[in-house]
């Protein structure tokens, strides 16, 4: 139990703050589930504009520090690794 002013202040903002960064990162876990889910679907039109937006909330998460910057690019780079896979898959090879 906080004693000190300073110490009741600090727990009221950790309260605070971590509220925030669960909403963030919960909202972020939806977009990537979203984007991976478009992606298992083979839809690619959905799977690239579902990708796309996981991508921007990845980096503006990455950024503002809710995830550690290294989590921010490996988790896009597997996001646009399997997106390609299902694009080249679907596009003809020309002959």
């Amino acid at each position: 139990m906080p004693y000190s002013k300073s110490a009741k202040k600090s727990a009221r903002i950790t309260v605070r703050r971590t509220e925030i960064n669960r909403r963030v990162i919960t909202t972020l876990r939806t977009y990537v589930r979203k984007a991976r889910q478009a992606i298992e679907s083979g839809d690619v039109a959905e799977a690239q504009s579902s990708t796309r937006q996981a991508v921007i909330k990845l980096d503006k998460a990455g950024t503002k520090g809710f995830i550690h910057p290294s989590k921010t690019a490996r988790t896009k780079s597997r996001l646009v690794r399997q997106l390609n896979a299902v694009v080249a898959k679907a596009t003809p090879t020309p002959r």
